[in-house]
């Protein structure tokens, strides 16, 4: 199996350019050199002069030195011309090299303010600016502190409550081979979206001012006057014009029977660290390269970044039962183990799959992602009894939870089924109290409105949109408009999807 990369082509714009660049430098230099030839006799005598000139000035320099006895009156040049008599190069003075080092620091210490402010973290930018590391007599550092706290007035709070929540699955790579004429391609077709469709999604809504947003932005949990810990509202400063949102991507597994239609099969990180995705074709052979969300997003916020607040990226909500990010490192995949399921293929490399996850999870949280609880089998919470609830979600916690970096306080529902209805969670809803015990406080449903956004208590819940298959048909061959807030979905939907689109 031929493992290659997968590279962007980007044309010939800059070789052509590069070379006209030459060839109109070359017939520059020769048209010079004719002219210099013309000149030539002119040259001749200027040089003479400024010869006479030079060596006038010198006498004069040496009779200074013997009258005033100053060694030091040698200019630049001349101590230059002395080191290189005696075979040595020239060096600045250790006032000048530690000059340059302070303006070299400065520099680099100015662009990761201008990456602070670009993402919206003005704070961080000021306090870069007035830490250690800078030369303080710079003009550039008060200028800069200046146009910080000019832009910090302008600045417009964001309405937590009218914030909108954008997910989707594992996206499309190969529609060909994924929307088939079968009930499992029809479902494809129906809640997934492709990449195509994914990078104009985030081009439209980047044009249309929209900046990506943590969920942990939105409200944290903190103690009240009387040491009650309450969900409380965060302020996120933007420019006007500026509209917050979130983005989750469910089933980050790669599950078993998704193998071969066309989708990436797993997550893992480049040689400089990066996250990337694995991708087969149809020949069976093996790339690497942007086939799914994380390397997508990713880049798209190496391009700009302002779309997205203080570094913050999507939501990963992942299930168990198949392992997590494409490698099988669940129990079931284990013969040790008393929970192995022999319908399993056993993984002999388990513990190296779960070491290496250990170590992706922690390279994806410090790109700015976070995980989410989506159960361990994909169960409908909102439909099973306590009991079987509890079952599974201590299958997550016991094969999931320790392969991430941080505790997990986000649950995003399978199938978007809550375990309350409308009105704010209370004590008296078992399933809500199982899963507060188990430190969960940031919930998310499925809805299609633009915003529903509820705090109480030690809670924060929030409907999702999805922006699949079924979404995109019903705006775009059913005139259902639930999107224009958000996309042109005309230009969005793509024209390779089998049509019409029906729900799964």
């Amino acid at each position: 199996m031929k493992l290659q990369k997968r590279k962007k082509q980007y044309g010939t714009v800059g070789k052509y350019c590069g070379r006209d660049l030459y060839i109109k430098r070359t017939v520059r230099g020769r048209l010079q050199r004719r002219i210099g030839l013309r000149r030539g006799k002119n040259r001749y005598l200027c040089l003479a002069i400024i010869c006479v000139c030079l060596l006038a000035t010198g006498g004069l320099l040496f009779k200074m030195r013997i009258l005033l006895g100053d060694r030091e009156i040698s200019t630049t040049a001349s101590a230059a011309e002395s080191a290189s008599a005696s075979g040595k190069e020239a060096s600045s003075s250790p006032g000048e090299k530690a000059s340059l080092s302070l303006f070299d620091k400065t520099d680099e210490l100015l662009a990761q303010v201008d990456r602070a402010v670009s993402q919206y973290d003005y704070d961080r930018a000021v306090e870069l600016l007035v830490g250690n590391g800078a030369d303080k007599e710079d003009p550039r550092i008060g200028e800069k502190l200046s146009d910080i706290e000019a832009v910090k007035k302008t600045l417009v709070e964001q309405d937590i409550y009218q914030i909108t929540h954008i997910f989707f699955h594992i996206l499309v790579e190969d529609p060909g081979r994924t929307f088939l004429d079968t009930a499992q391609g029809k479902g494809y077709n129906s809640v997934m979206t492709t990449v195509p469709e994914f990078e104009a999604i985030l081009t439209q809504m980047y044009q249309r001012g929209y900046v990506l947003v943590g969920i942990h932005d939105l409200a944290e949990v903190s103690e009240d006057e009387t040491g009650m810990e309450q969900m409380r509202a965060k302020k996120i400063l933007l420019p006007p014009g500026k509209k917050a949102f979130v983005m989750s991507q469910d089933d980050v597994n790669y599950y078993e029977y998704m193998e071969g239609s066309g989708c990436a099969r797993k997550i893992l990180l480049d040689d400089r660290g990066k996250p990337v995705c694995e991708y087969m074709d149809q020949d069976g052979t093996v790339w690497i390269g942007e086939y799914d969300l994380v390397p997508i997003l990713d880049r798209f916020v190496e391009e700009h970044p302002d779309f997205s607040y203080r570094g913050a990226k999507a939501i990963l909500a992942l299930t168990g039962y198949n392992g997590v990010l494409g490698y099988r490192t669940d129990e079931t995949y284990d013969p040790a183990s008393p929970n192995y399921d022999p319908d399993m293929k056993p993984n002999p490399n388990i513990e190296e799959d779960r070491a290496y996850v250990k170590k992706l999870t922690q390279a994806l949280k410090e790109d700015g992602y976070e995980f989410a609880s989506h159960s361990w089998g994909h169960r409908d919470y909102g439909k099973i009894d306590l009991e079987h609830m509890k079952a599974d979600i201590e299958r997550w916690e016991k094969n999931v939870a320790p392969l991430l970096p941080d505790p997990c306080d986000i649950m995003i529902y399978p199938f978007g089924s809550d375990v309350g209805d409308w009105r704010p969670y209370t004590e008296e809803n078992e399933k809500y109290r199982y899963l507060q015990s188990l430190g969960f406080r940031y919930f998310c449903n499925v809805d299609s409105r633009p915003y529903w956004v509820e705090t109480g208590g030690q809670f924060l819940r929030q409907a999702r949109r999805n922006l699949d298959g079924y979404r995109l048909w019903m705006d775009y061959g059913c005139g259902a408009n639930r999107l224009s807030d958000l996309i042109d979905v005309n230009t969005v939907f793509d024209a390779r999807r089998p049509t019409p689109v029906g729900w799964k």
